[in-house]
C-alpha cells in the first residue's frame, strides 16, 4: 500500500511504530520533538523511534489548539468576575490597620505583582500549550506539580466558600430581624447565625451541589459582580449619610465624650502599625487571586495571543484596583477605627431599606456562588483520584462530607480576617508568587537568551518565599495573643 504523502499530525498520533528495522531514510524519519515540531533525520534504532513518538504524544496532551469564541470585552468581564469576591468586604479593615498611604502602596504593589504573575503564567502556557493550571503543573513538575497546584487552587476555592458562608452567618440574622420588625438586639435560636448557615447549606446549597452539572449556576457570577458594584455605590452614598458624631454617640466608652477624643476618632490616619496590620497584605492578596481562571479564560479568547490576553488582564486588574480602593477608602472614612473585617456587617439595616436591599442581594449572590466553587473543588478531587466516571453514591457522599467540614469551619472560625489571613499567606501566595515564577524558571532553565527575565522571576519567587516566612509566623502570633476574639460580631 503506497505511503500517503503529507501525513497529518493527527494521523501521526495514531501511527504504530513498525517492529522491524528495515525503515527507509526518508522525510518521515525524525530524531526529536522540539516545541511541538518534528525535525526530520534518520534514526536506525527502533526503540528510539518508539520512545520519541510516545514523548510527542504526551506533549500534544497540552498542545491541542481549539479556537476561542469570546470577545476581548467579554473576557475582561469574565476575568473581573474571577477577581471580584468576598475579599472586597475586608479591605476597609485592612486600610484601618495600615493607614491610607501604606494601604495604597500595598494595593498598588499587589496589583502590579499580580499582573506580572499573569504574564509569567501566560509565557508558561505558550511554551507548553497547557490551558489548565493543574495540567501545566503536571507538564513541568510531574505528579508533585499537579498535587501542589491542586492543593493551592482547592484551598483558595475552599477559602472563598468559607468567606461566602461567613457572610451568610453574619448578614442573614440582621436581614431576618428587619423583616420581622425586631430590634438588632433581639435574640432567638432561629436568628442564630450558626443555625442559619447550616440551614441554608443543607436546604439550598446541598441540592444545588448534588446536580450533575452546573447549568444555569454559571451565570450567577454576573449577578454576584452586579451585587458588589451595588455594594460599592451604597458604601459611597452612606459615607455622606452617616456623620462621624453618630459613631461617637453609639460608642460605649465614656472617654469618647470629650471633643479631643471626637476629633481623634474622626481623623483619618495615613500610616499605622499594630497587631492587625499583618492581615493587610494577605487580605489584599486574597482579593486579587484569579489565577486558576486565567488559563480557561485565555483558551476561550477569540483570536487569542499572549499580548491580547495580557491586555485583558491589565484592564481587569486596573478596574478592580479602582473598585477595591474606592470601597476601602469610603468604608474607612465612614467608620474609621470602628470598621470590622466584614464591612457590610457595620451597616445597621434597622429602618434602612437600602441597606436591607444590598444585604439581601449580597446574601443571595454568595449563596448561588458557593455551588459553582464547590463543583470546581469536587471535580478536581475526583480528577486527582482518577474517579472521573459519574457514580451517584460517591457523588452524594463526597458532597455531604465536604459540606459538613466546610460548615464546621464556618461555625468555629471567629472572624473573616482569619479566613483572609490563612488563605492569603498560603494558597494566594502560592498562586500569585511562587507557582508562576517556579514554572517559568523550570521551563526556561536552558534558555540563555532569557537571563534578564529569569533574574526578575527569581526575585519574584524570593519575594513570595519571604512573604510566607514573615506573614505566617505573624498571623500565628496574633492568634495566640488575641485568643481568637471575635471583634464583637
Amino acid at each position: 500500500m503506497p505511503f500517503k504523502a503529507g501525513l497529518e499530525l493527527t494521523e501521526l498520533q495514531n501511527m504504530t511504530v513498525p517492529e522491524d528495522d528495515n525503515i527507509s531514510n526518508d522525510s518521515n524519519d525524525f530524531t526529536e520533538v522540539e516545541n511541538g515540531q518534528i525535525n526530520s533525520k534518520f534514526i536506525s534504532d527502533r526503540e528510539s523511534r518508539r520512545s520519541l513518538t510516545n514523548s510527542h504524544l504526551e506533549k500534544k496532551k497540552c498542545d491541542e489548539y481549539i479556537p476561542g469564541t469570546t470577545s476581548l470585552g467579554m473576557s475582561v468581564f469574565n476575568l473581573s468576575n474571577a477577581i471580584m469576591g468576598s475579599g472586597i468586604l475586608g479591605l476597609a479593615f485592612a486600610l484601618a490597620n495600615t493607614g491610607i498611604l501604606l494601604f495604597l502602596l500595598l494595593l498598588v504593589s499587589v496589583t502590579l505583582l499580580s499582573i506580572y504573575s499573569i504574564y509569567l503564567l501566560l509565557v508558561c502556557s505558550k511554551e507548553t500549550g497547557c490551558m489548565v493550571y493543574e495540567k501545566l503543573g503536571e507538564q513541568v513538575f510531574g505528579t508533585p506539580g499537579k498535587m501542589i497546584v491542586f492543593g493551592s487552587t482547592s484551598l483558595q476555592n475552599v477559602g472563598a466558600m468559607l468567606s461566602y458562608l461567613f457572610i451568610v452567618k453574619n448578614e442573614l440574622p440582621s436581614a431576618i430581624k428587619f423583616l420581622m420588625g425586631k430590634e438588632e438586639t433581639f435574640s432567638a435560636w432561629y436568628v442564630d447565625g450558626r443555625i442559619l448557615v447550616v440551614t441554608v447549606t443543607f436546604g439550598i446549597i446541598l441540592p444545588l451541589c448534588l446536580l450533575k452539572n452546573l447549568g444555569y449556576l454559571g451565570y450567577t457570577s454576573g449577578f454576584s459582580l452586579s451585587c458588589m458594584v451595588f455594594f460599592l455605590i451604597v458604601v459611597i452614598y452612606k459615607k455622606f449619610q452617616i456623620p462621624c458624631y453618630e459613631l461617637e454617640l453609639n460608642a460605649t466608652s465614656p472617654i469618647l465624650s470629650n471633643s479631643s477624643a471626637h476629633e481623634h476618632m474622626c481623623k483619618p490616619k495615613y500610616v499605622i502599625f499594630n497587631s492587625k496590620t499583618v492581615y493587610a497584605l494577605p487580605t489584599i492578596a486574597f482579593a486579587f487571586v484569579c489565577h486558576p481562571s486565567v488559563l480557561p479564560i485565555y483558551s476561550e479568547l477569540k483570536d487569542r495571543s499572549q499580548k491580547k490576553m495580557q491586555l485583558v488582564s491589565n484592564i481587569s486588574f486596573f478596574a478592580m484596583f479602582v473598585m477595591y480602593f474606592m470601597t476601602a477608602i469610603f468604608g474607612y472614612l465612614t467608620f474609621y477605627d470602628n470598621v470590622q473585617s466584614d464591612l457590610l456587617h457595620k451597616y445597621q439595616s434597622k429602618d434602612d431599606i437600602l441597606i436591607l436591599t444590598v444585604r439581601l442581594a449580597v446574601i443571595v449572590a454568595v449563596i448561588l456562588t458557593v455551588p459553582v466553587l464547590f463543583f470546581t473543588v469536587r471535580s478536581s478531587l475526583f480528577e486527582l483520584a482518577r474517579k472521573t466516571k459519574f457514580d451517584l453514591c460517591r457523588h452524594v457522599v463526597v458532597t455531604f462530607v465536604l459540606l459538613v467540614i466546610i460548615n464546621l469551619l464556618v461555625i468555629f472560625i471567629p472572624t473573616m480576617k482569619d479566613i483572609f489571613g490563612v488563605v492569603g499567606v498560603t494558597s494566594a501566595n502560592m498562586l500569585i508568587f511562587i507557582l508562576p515564577s517556579s514554572l517559568y524558571l523550570k521551563i526556561t532553565h536552558q534558555d540563555g537568551a532569557k537571563l534578564t527575565q529569569r533574574i526578575w522571576a527569581s526575585l519574584f519567587l524570593a519575594l513570595g518565599i519571604m512573604f510566607s516566612l514573615v506573614s505566617i509566623p505573624l498571623v500565628i502570633y496574633d492568634w495566640v495573643q488575641s485568643g481568637g476574639s471575635a471583634e464583637g460580631h
